[in-house]
């Protein structure tokens, strides 16, 4: 029976998911896994060793090597051969997100909604938003609700902070594609392209009538930003656990 592939710890999710050529139309597109990702970045990016890297990653020397080989065969794939690069998936685990606040404790069979939020209406750009309003739902009513500060954290922890809050919705304006892969990789469903009062957002969601936009997007930077990293988490397409 083969070993259990054991999660590796990623410090940040990608930023940015996805990589195409603009000289052509690149049909095919090469997957590199996120933990791929985070050893490329280590090594690469960041200068590390191979046994730094693999502190970091809570993996063995060998294994972090095999990772780092396949990712810079993918990025070699990549650029000689025209593909499309996207970033997802994986066998990983996220460093846990500190809140520098107290967060009301989460009942059994509560569902927390998390808003994006500014002065009592749904902020509208997710990546810079500086608070979520968190919402309590149970039996289809609102049981509580508190304004958490983000504390600075930017499109490369927002995620992380959801997630950390116990957050099992968000509901928000517009959003990058690697902020919604980022919160699929969280397990957080996403209910984008909403506008108006957070309250009556987050009572129209608890009562089930809210009306989104699931193809929302924030260009405001262009077609790539928002990216984030939960924490303590192994899902669907990662390590057998949660």
């Amino acid at each position: 029976m083969p070993r259990p592939i054991r999660c590796r710890r990623i410090e940040q999710l990608p930023v940015y998911r996805s990589f195409s050529p603009d000289d052509t139309a690149a049909a095919e597109s090469v997957l590199m896994t996120v933990d791929e990702f985070e050893a490329l970045r280590l090594l690469d990016n960041e200068g590390l060793t191979q046994e730094e890297s693999a502190s970091r990653m809570n993996i063995s020397r060998t294994t972090v090597t095999a990772i780092y080989d396949s990712a810079r065969k993918k990025v070699a794939d990549a650029l000689v051969n025209g593909k499309r690069l996207l970033i997802a998936g994986g066998h990983f685990e996220c460093e846990p997100v500190e809140i520098r606040q107290k967060i009301i404790e989460k009942g059994r069979g509560t569902m927390r909604i998390a808003v994006t939020f500014e002065n009592g209406e749904i902020f509208q750009h997710f990546g810079h938003t500086e608070q979520f309003k968190l919402y309590d739902v149970e039996d289809g009513k609102i049981t509580n609700e508190q304004v958490v500060d983000t504390n600075g954290s930017g499109h490369g922890a927002l995620a992380g902070f959801l997630q950390a809050a116990k957050a099992d919705a968000l509901i928000c304006g517009g959003i990058g594609m690697g902020a919604q892969m980022a919160l699929a990789d969280a397990g957080i469903r996403l209910y984008a392209g909403v506008q108006g009062s957070a309250d009556e957002a987050a009572k129209a969601l608890a009562q089930g009538t809210l009306a989104f936009d699931p193809n929302a997007r924030c260009d405001h930077h262009g077609h790539h930003h928002d990216g984030d990293c939960g924490h303590d988490h192994c899902g669907e397409h990662h390590c057998a656990g949660n």
